[in-house]
């Protein structure tokens, strides 16, 4: 069961009465933690509000293009790694910003130029 699963299931169990607002917030606060300690991040002690500005500064420096999971140049296949979402869902984000906006694919060829590939840092 992953972390979005627990949660709901702790809201159903909240909502039914079964779990008082301070447990519900408790145990939500837990789970989050145990996912924010397994996936390498800090919480901090501000509670997320300017807590973690270091870490997405760390996350944003090592995004990388992915190698295996590309169409064009692997942009939406490394953003997809890097914030754990499905690269077909960015590449809808990219394409519905490149016709309601007209700015995706400018984004997305910057992307493709100043973000490097995966394995580009492993001999350095």
């Amino acid at each position: 069961m992953n972390v979005s699963e627990e949660i709901k299931r702790l809201h159903e169990l909240h909502q039914a009465g079964a779990l008082t607002d301070e447990e519900f917030a408790r145990a939500k606060e837990r789970l989050l933690a145990a996912e924010a300690k397994q996936a390498g991040w800090s919480t901090g002690a501000g509670g997320g509000h300017g807590a973690g500005n270091g870490d997405l500064a760390t996350e944003l420096g090592s995004l990388r293009r992915s190698r295996s999971d590309r169409w064009l140049g692997g942009v939406c296949g490394g953003i997809g790694k890097a914030s754990g979402m499905a690269s077909w869902i960015w590449r809808i984000v990219f394409v519905l910003f490149t016709i309601s906006f007209g700015f995706g694919l400018a984004i997305y060829i910057l992307l493709w130029i100043f973000v490097p590939e995966e394995d580009e840092l492993i001999g350095k």
